[in-house]
C-alpha cells in the first residue's frame, strides 16, 4: 500500500479555529526541565499504534541530542493528573515552527482530547516568537484516521502531498 504524506500549514494565529475542553480535567504543561527520556518514551508509546518507525532504533545518545536540542520544546498533556499525550514544537530555519510529534497515549485516543491538544500546539507555536512566519505539520495515512481532519478543522491548510511505496 502506498503511504500518502500530507503537509499542512497556518500563516497567521487568526486562522486558528480552536477546540477547548470545558471540564478542566485536561491540562497541558511545557516540560521546563528537559528530559530526553520523556520524548523517547512518549514517541515509542504514542507512535506504536501509528507505525512511527523513524526513531524507533535510536541510541540513547541520539535521543539525548534530539531531546535536548535548543530549538525543541516539549509539552505533556494530562487528564486528571494522568499523562495522556504530548507534542513537540521545533523551530525551523525559515522562521516557522513545526509540530514535530503530536499524539495521545492509546488509552486516551477517542475521548475527544485531540482537538484541544492540537489547539494548544498551534497556540504555543505562535507564541514561540513574534517573528514566527508559520506553524506547520505533516501527517500520513499511517497516522490516526482522524489526524488530517483534526488539522484541517483547526484551520491548517494543505500545501503539499507526497506518495511513497511502503
Amino acid at each position: 500500500m502506498p503511504t500518502i504524506t500530507t503537509y499542512l500549514e497556518m500563516h497567521s494565529p487568526d486562522e486558528l479555529r480552536p477546540k477547548r475542553r470545558a471540564d478542566g480535567r485536561f491540562l497541558i504543561r511545557e516540560k521546563i526541565e528537559r528530559d530526553w527520556r520523556f520524548n523517547r518514551d512518549l514517541y515509542l508509546a504514542v507512535g506504536q499504534m501509528w507505525s512511527w518507525n523513524d526513531k524507533r532504533q535510536w541510541s540513547d545518545d541520539q535521543w539525548k541530542e534530539y531531546g535536548l536540542a535548543p530549538e525543541l520544546r516539549t509539552f505533556g498533556a494530562y487528564y486528571d493528573d494522568s499523562l495522556a499525550g504530548y507534542y513537540e514544537l521545533r523551530r525551523d530555519d525559515e522562521g516557522g515552527v513545526e509540530i514535530a510529534y503530536f499524539g495521545l497515549l492509546p488509552e486516551f485516543v477517542g475521548r475527544g482530547l485531540g482537538g484541544a491538544l492540537l489547539t494548544s500546539a498551534i497556540e504555543e507555536g505562535w507564541r514561540a516568537s513574534c517573528s514566527v512566519s508559520r506553524v506547520w505539520v505533516h501527517t500520513c495515512t499511517l497516522d490516526h484516521p482522524g489526524a488530517l481532519g483534526n488539522y484541517q478543522a483547526r484551520g491548517m491548510v494543505i500545501y503539499k502531498q507526497e506518495t511513497t511505496e511502503s
